[in-house]
């Protein structure tokens, strides 16, 4: 008999979702999975199935009952001639990167952060950038499902392929993701180079930029032109490293941590945070060498909160001018830096952001210094609106303000998802307030 825990408390990783679960489960097995599923009928109860818990949002929250899956994270199966990895859905990435670089094999991308779970990355359709790479989903080349009646699905383009365009980004309401196969690429290592450049020298060079570097990102910094570019690209140079713990860690993190908190009592003062540690941190060229993960992955030392839309990329320039016009045009509006924009090439994924169009990531943050809330609603509200004015599609890992009526709108797919959710789960067991505002 599988035994679950009461009185946890559960919060995402920024802490600015929580939740308190009836029960807490850790199963180590499919069958242990089936029977919580079973109690949870009994009960009445619905489950929530949960991974790294990073999502900036409340998608994996839930009073009732909640699955956490670390304890189901092997490598199941590794395919050296196909290049392909078998793993169990709560594996996270950090593991399975290093995992697979024993076998000479690497994910061609990776998000910002590895401390996620496989099942939840696809789920929430992670991405990193570079318009030759799609969205993390687009690797999984096949998937296993347990759904609300116990059943195990398998899904691949050629079996179950229907469910399996769906589950690639299933928002955890299509059942319990048990595995996960991915496409890899033999291992690399990747020269990272960031130098400075202006936000109209970018936008009016966008595409000779996103043709010279694979992954190529910039960050722009909110009260000013100042652009940090970013190129990643593979290479056979041995590894080097700029890093350095005062600039990293004691300019980088605890002196801007204590201006933001300055800045919440003087707002007018984060322009001038924004300029200054431009100037202080990325007024210079910086080249780093090291293998993939290590470059794909960057420490986020800062709670936070963030919005994360996609628009067709050839909306970038316009939608980001609008975006900085709007905060010329209202002083009193304040945008922590930077404005990080990135790229992805488009997808048939039903629920992908970038299903069939080349896409443009923009993603603003607002940082929390001490844990201390700062004013975002009218910055979040405008930069709402310029993404719908655009098409945009919202990240789903990420909180936003739209409801089923948008998500119609924005994905000609939605019907399809939403029938082979109501097959798969025709009582609604997998849903929770997240998701009821998405399909209700």
């Amino acid at each position: 008999m599988v035994h679950g825990q009461g009185g946890v408390k559960f919060q995402n990783w920024a802490k600015t979702y929580g939740s308190s679960p009836e029960l807490y489960f850790q199963p180590t097995s499919v069958e242990e999975i089936r029977e919580i599923l079973d109690l949870a009928r009994q009960r009445d109860k619905r489950v929530k199935v949960v991974g790294g818990g990073h999502s900036p949002s409340d998608i994996a929250c839930t009073d009732d009952f909640m699955i956490q899956m670390g304890k189901m994270n092997r490598v199941l199966k590794v395919d050296k001639e196909k290049q392909q990895v078998t793993v169990e859905g709560g594996i996270f990435l950090s593991d399975l990167n290093v995992e697979l670089s024993k076998h000479g094999l690497a994910l061609a991308n990776l998000g910002a952060v590895s401390e996620v779970a496989a099942a939840g990355v696809i789920g929430t359709g992670t991405h990193n950038t570079g318009i030759k790479h799609g969205i993390l989903p687009t690797q999984v080349v096949a998937l296993t499902l347990l759904t609300a009646s116990g059943e195990i699905l398998e899904c691949s383009e050629s079996i179950n392929a229907d469910i399996f365009q769906a589950a690639r980004l299933h928002l955890g309401c299509l059942g319990v993701v048990l595995t996960v196969t991915f496409q890899c690429v033999p291992q690399f290592h990747l020269h990272e180079v960031a130098f400075p450049s202006t936000l109209t020298e970018v936008l009016d060079h966008l595409d000779e930029h996103l043709k010279r570097s694979q992954y190529f990102r910039f960050l722009w910094f909110p009260h000013s032109e100042n652009v940090s570019v970013i190129y990643q690209d593979p290479t056979n140079k041995p590894p080097s490293s700029s890093a350095s713990w005062w600039w990293d860690y004691a300019v980088g993190y605890y002196l801007l941590e204590f201006l933001l908190w300055i800045s919440t009592f003087v707002p007018s003062l984060v322009c001038w945070i924004n300029r200054f540690f431009f100037w202080l941190l990325f007024s210079s060229r910086v080249e780093n060498i090291a293998i993939s993960y290590k470059i794909f992955n960057y420490e986020c030392r800062f709670k936070q909160h963030v919005q994360d839309w996609a628009i067709p990329i050839e909306k970038t320039k316009e939608a980001l001018l609008e975006l900085k016009a709007a905060l010329e045009n209202n002083p009193k509006m304040v945008a922590h830096y930077p404005v990080e924009v990135r790229f992805a090439r488009g997808d048939e994924i039903w629920l992908s952001p970038c299903f069939q169009r080349d896409s443009c990531y923009m993603n603003i943050i607002m940082y929390r210094p001490y844990g201390k809330n700062v004013p975002r609603l009218n910055y979040w509200l405008t930069y709402e609106g310029i993404m719908k004015k655009h098409g945009g599609r919202p990240h789903w890992a990420k909180a936003h303000s739209c409801t089923r009526k948008d998500f119609e709108k924005m994905y000609p797919a939605f019907p399809k998802f939403c029938s082979i959710r109501e097959k798969l789960d025709p009582t609604g067991i997998f849903l929770n307030a997240y998701l009821e505002k998405v399909f209700y």
